[in-house]
């Protein structure tokens, strides 16, 4: 079987019911999983233990995830998803730059978190190259163009920039804010509505190479995610 049969997910919810359904879900997926209803006692687990990834929610006993998240990023670049039942709260999270690599909101489908964990492995584990490419699309940054199904495409500078920067990070939400910081190496000032009008064009091309799929999903309130195809 592939390698996420021996891979280990810690799990920090104080919710019994919600962590207990998780660890069924990803125990049948494959994984190893532990619990942890406090947030004090995370960062003591990780000083003795070897861990894949951290699902991490805000609202926690004794230290908030927020702080969490924070002292692990300062030690190192353990794959952390967080998960919040406030939307607006993913909102403020992805202005603060906290370095997690994926936000959830609940309520969330169990199935969905255990699909975002295993993205997030694939694009941070230097071992499994075989899945590291999304299935039929590929950057010819040379030539400024896209690839889908055998059909090139052609983009503008900023359509590639654009694409080149979502899909580093399959899953992972960008806001408006972070897409111009990442794509315009000026650091010229556009709105809002300048991204959305190049999110529409870009997303009509490469939905026209391949309709039975969409790449690029705006998601409301909070910006832009890539979603490979899973062919």
């Amino acid at each position: 079987m592939n390698a996420t049969n021996t891979q280990h997910i810690l799990i920090v919810e104080d919710e019994k019911s919600l962590s207990g359904l998780l660890q069924d879900y990803f125990k049948a997926s494959g994984f190893n999983t532990h619990t942890i209803a406090r947030g004090d006692e995370v960062l003591a687990w990780l000083e003795h233990n070897k861990t894949n990834a951290v699902i991490l929610d805000l609202m926690l006993p004794g230290l908030d995830g927020l702080e969490v998240c924070k002292r692990i990023r300062a030690k190192s670049q353990l794959p952390i998803l967080i998960t919040t039942a406030k939307i607006e709260e993913i909102d403020r999270l992805l202005g603060l730059e906290l370095g997690a690599d994926d936000y959830i909101c609940k309520p969330y489908s169990p199935r969905e978190v255990v699909a975002r964990v295993k993205t997030v492995l694939r694009r941070t584990n230097p071992d499994a190259n075989t899945q590291s490419k999304p299935a039929n699309i590929e950057l010819l940054t040379d030539r400024c163009r896209v690839r889908i199904k055998d059909q090139e495409i052609d983009l503008t500078a900023t359509e590639l920039a654009l694409l080149k920067l979502l899909m580093q990070s399959p899953g992972r939400i960008y806001s408006r804010n972070q897409i111009m910081d990442n794509i315009y190496s000026d650091y010229r000032i556009v709105s809002e509505r300048t991204i959305d009008s190049h999110i529409k064009k870009l997303r009509k091309k490469l939905d026209q190479a391949n309709p039975d799929h969409s790449y690029v999903h705006s998601v409301y309130g909070l910006g832009y995610k890539f979603e490979p195809d899973s062919e």
